[in-house]
């Protein structure tokens, strides 16, 4: 049983909602290539799986975009890409306050912002989607 899942909302509120969520997921993962490169630690190594599960939903997202899946899309679809999304914006956000409480710092805080507006904005175009 293949359930699709179909977006109604509109293109202006699409833009709106891709921009700010495009936005965190890749100041998320510049801020962790910047990590690694500055420093190896424990929070670097935790802040790559977010980030992994973050490249897993966009690789999705494009590869549903080549097809012209944008509004509908499968169940499974949905999940690896607006939810991995999500999922890896919500992880991200536990990882990075953490280390912002622990340690401080400015990249922590920014990738704390930048996986929040991952999260935010992927969860309401992951939301949008109701089955057909």
């Amino acid at each position: 049983m293949n359930e699709t899942y179909e977006t109604k909302i509109s293109n202006a509120r699409w833009i709106l909602y891709d921009i700010p969520g495009n936005i965190g997921w890749i100041v998320y993962i510049v801020c962790t290539a910047v990590l690694l490169k500055e420093k190896g630690s424990l929070f670097t190594v935790a802040a790559f799986v977010p980030a992994i599960i973050m490249l897993v939903g966009i690789a999705e997202l494009i590869s549903e975009r080549v097809v012209k899946l944008d509004r509908v899309l499968s169940k499974a679809r949905l999940y690896r890409g607006f939810g991995a999304l999500t999922l890896g914006g919500i992880l991200g956000a536990v990882v990075s306050f953490v280390e912002f409480v622990i340690i401080g710092g400015l990249t922590p805080f920014i990738m704390l912002i930048s996986s929040v507006l991952c999260a935010a904005f992927a969860g309401l175009l992951f939301k949008g989607y109701k089955k057909r």
